[in-house]
This record gives structure tokens, sequence and C-alpha cells, in this order.
């Protein structure tokens, strides 16, 4: 039977959101992107750090097997969607275009035999979840 009123919300420091997000890259063997660290701040805003490695695959030569991504991003919740907005985005200290980390993500597509994926897709919110809202140091889940 659902609930009315107001949702229930459950808070998680930075350091648990990294840790279960490191747990999850271990367990499920992701074998392209071995790193995501977030930084979190008021009204939505994260920086993070991506690092992939794509040693050992057939990839353009003018990419790198390994990269670290850096960005500032706001995490944008709408109709049970989200979406991460990239507002800056860097390859190691060098400021790139997004059009570059979009296409790194669409050559992992097709190295992983995944569907493409963009920077600018929306993604449905796990079942239950309403909204997600960030604070220095803090995100708050509401279901």
């Amino acid at each position: 039977m659902p609930s009315s009123g107001r949702l229930r919300e459950i808070a998680i420091t930075e350091s648990e959101l990294n840790s279960y997000i490191a747990y999850r890259i271990e367990t499920e063997h992701e074998e392209i992107m071995k790193e995501l660290r977030l930084k979190l701040f008021e009204r939505n805003r994260i920086e993070g750090k991506i690092y992939l490695d794509l040693r050992g695959r057939d990839i353009p030569s003018f990419l790198r097997p390994e990269l670290n991504f850096y960005f500032l991003a706001d995490v944008i919740v709408s109709s049970g969607l989200v979406k991460i907005d990239f507002k800056e985005l860097f390859l190691e200290d060098e400021p790139i275009q997004l059009q570059l980390l979009d296409m790194v993500i669409g050559i992992i597509s097709k190295l992983s035999g995944q569907e493409r994926v963009s920077l600018h897709d929306w993604y449905a919110l796990p079942y239950g979840l309403k909204d997600i809202k960030t604070r220095k140091g803090k995100a708050i889940f509401y279901y």
C-alpha cells in the first residue's frame, strides 16, 4: 500500500558513497572504469574523478590507454529520472570538450558490446527513489 505524505530520506556521507561506488566497481568486475570518486557540494553540485583503463584494447592511436578525467557537474533529477549535467571537464590537467569524453564513452560501449550511451542521457532512478539532493560532504536520497 503506497504511503502518502512526506517523503522519507536517508543521508550518507561522501566517504560512504565513494566506498559503495568502489565496492560496486570491484564486485561487478568493471573492466574499463576502474575508479569513480565524487566530492559533494551544496545544491547538487559535484566534482569527480574517473579513471579509465583501456590497456590491451583496440583504441584509436590518439587516446592513451590510461585516462584520468576530472569534472564539475550538476545532478539533475526530474520525473523519476536523473542526469549528470557536466559543466567542466579535464583530461589530466588539460581542459577538454565534453564531446571527447562522449566519444570515449562510445568507444567503451562498443568495446564492451553494450548499447551506446552518452553524457547527455537521462537514467531512471532505482525503484522507489524519488529525489536526490547534495549538501557539502553528503548525499540525501528521498523515497
